[in-house]
């Protein structure tokens, strides 16, 4: 309201010229055309001094108002926003480009927050109701049955679009993050008007608080049957892999050196597929998928890799393998993995680091896992030790032969030994877990950005991580890896940066200078591209390696 309109109430009476053009007239100014004038909707009084009684100004036959003529200044413009935003204008709530919110019908946001979050928390509450079945001490029943209360609560917030609360204190090294995030950039906002990416988030550490703040239940991952089941389903590609990786490789004898190095060339070419592809597997997507509806996308042949790879819309492998070599050229590097789903993915995953260290193409591995349940598949540290002691000790695959049992053995006994050895290490950094993007990475944890300019290679597995990466926003698909993922490749002592990604959600970039007609042709062509896991891209940022970073 116009602070005019509050010295002295009452509605105006619709002017002829209003008439004359049909127009809606309302008392707040900005809704009047100014295209033929403008009202200044109130009477003018000195110094802001309040009216005489009755709206009289004491000016005799005054007029109550008085309005300018605009004929000859230029008309009004559609001004429209410049993306990418300045650095000085992102934040959380304004990314780079505009951000994909729940209330986007156009977007795989809306399907997410409107169906499959509720979908997944549903199914969630179902697995800790039967574990509740399962108990027979009475405190722990009923700290369990408050922690179903609380999983009930959010199901609420969720389908009621609830305006997004603190996080409470239950001793996690996040806490201070979130709640920062919260008051500074969301403060009134919703599961819905927040940005995507931020509200998804909330909402599984919302599931973790649901744990965290009992007695009994702190570490419970209520998706951990589910995660176990996507490895004991997937028996045909785990052998697959298996039965050729259970012995260290080696090359045929007799081979020149240019011989050799190609033979390894197409086998680390064949390995980056199957860990991208691998990726095809996350849970969060595949909650009622059939048996057969996984193993089609799990599918390891030659024959399969060879036809997919037309399906890698920005494929960088070339320069990977390039970058590959020269960490064997300074006797191997260091190569990082920031994993991303549990189960099979996690298991090619390892498959691709063997390689890596029985090649001397890395003399050091580490992943970066979740220190809790995340996003419904993503690996924590139970995950990992679940893979590993049941490649060597379980009974996952009755029906596999003893042949194929014991080369599942003899592969996660050597996995064993590098992690004794100090070959595989194993992290968890509560930065991972936090509603921050990678932009924020080098100011919000400053100690892991360190740690990771001293790897030769950071390897970011799957969506999340990529979504994160970018930000999550709506770049346009011709935009540069590079440009995507600001601070990530820009700030001084910023690793190289690999991201293997099969696309299941709306952001893609990377696809080079006919990208956004590449994704033009796909969205008339093929509804959907985007979140079926069918396309995928490799891509690469060579970063500021080597450079002293610096934090301001």
């Amino acid at each position: 309201m116009s602070p005019l309109r509050a010295i002295i109430p009452g509605r105006l009476e619709k002017p002829a010229w209003a008439e004359e053009l049909n127009a809606d007239f309302s008392s707040d100014r900005h809704q009047l055309p100014i295209k033929r004038q403008i009202d200044m909707s109130a009477q003018v009084v000195p110094n802001g001094a309040a009216p005489p009684p009755n709206g009289t100004t004491g000016t005799k036959d005054a007029p109550n108002r008085m309005s300018l003529k605009l004929s000859h200044l230029p008309s009004r413009q559609k001004i429209k926003p410049v993306y990418p935003r300045s650095p000085s204008t992102i934040d959380p709530n304004n990314p780079p480009w505009p951000a994909y919110r729940g209330y986007h019908e156009y977007s795989f946001a809306y399907a997410t927050m409107g169906q499959r979050l509720p979908t997944i928390l549903g199914k969630g509450i179902e697995d800790v109701v039967l574990t509740l079945n399962q108990e027979y001490d009475e405190e722990r029943i009923i700290d369990l049955v408050q922690c179903i209360e609380r999983m009930n609560a959010l199901m609420k917030e969720l389908q009621e679009q609830a305006k997004l609360r603190p996080i409470i204190d239950d001793g996690e090294a996040d806490v201070a993050l979130w709640n920062k995030l919260i008051a500074k950039y969301f403060q009134g906002k919703t599961f819905m008007n927040a940005p995507w990416l931020f509200a998804e988030a909330y909402k599984y550490r919302r599931l973790q608080e649901c744990f965290s703040v009992s007695k009994h239940w702190k570490n419970y991952d209520v998706f951990f049957r589910q995660k176990c089941d996507t490895f004991s389903r997937s028996h045909d590609a785990v052998f697959e892999l298996s039965m050729r990786f259970a012995e260290p490789f080696t090359l045929k004898e007799n081979l020149s050196a240019e011989e050799k190095l190609e033979a390894e060339r197409l086998m680390f070419l064949e390995l980056t597929q199957i860990c991208l592809w691998g990726n095809s597997t996350d849970l969060s997507l595949l909650i009622n998928m059939t048996e057969e509806q996984i193993k089609s996308l799990q599918s390891t042949g030659g024959a399969n890799l060879a036809a997919t790879e037309k399906n890698i819309l920005g494929n960088h492998m070339k320069q990977l393998w390039e970058t590959a070599v020269s960490l064997r050229a300074n006797t191997g590097g260091r190569i990082d993995f920031v994993l991303d789903n549990a189960g099979f993915e996690l298991y090619c995953d390892c498959v691709y680091a063997d390689f890596l260290i029985q090649s001397g193409l890395a003399k050091e591995v580490r992943f970066h896992g979740k220190r809790y349940p995340w996003f419904v598949s993503d690996v924590t540290k139970k995950d990992w030790s679940w893979l590993m002691n049941s490649m060597v000790y379980g009974h996952l695959f009755p029906k596999a032969t003893e042949e194929e049992k014991d080369s599942l053995r003899r592969l996660g006994m050597r996995w064993k030994q590098y992690e004794k050895e100090g070959k595989w290490v194993y992290e968890q950094h509560p930065f991972w877990c936090t509603g921050f993007t990678f932009w924020e990475l080098p100011n919000e944890a400053p100690d892991l950005f360190l740690h990771l300019s001293r790897s030769d290679l950071v390897i970011f597995k799957g969506d999340l991580n990529h979504r994160k990466l970018t930000y999550d926003c709506a770049a346009p698909p011709s935009t540069d890896f590079d440009i995507a993922i600001g601070p990530m490749a820009s700030t001084a002592g910023a690793p190289r940066i690999c991201s293997l990604r099969t696309i299941k959600s709306d952001v893609v970039v990377g696809l080079g200078p006919d990208g956004n007609e590449i994704a033009e042709r796909l969205d008339k062509e093929e509804e959907g591209w985007k979140i079926s896991g069918k396309y995928a891209v490799v891509l690469l940022s060579e970063g500021r390696p080597g450079e002293k970073v610096i934090f301001t």
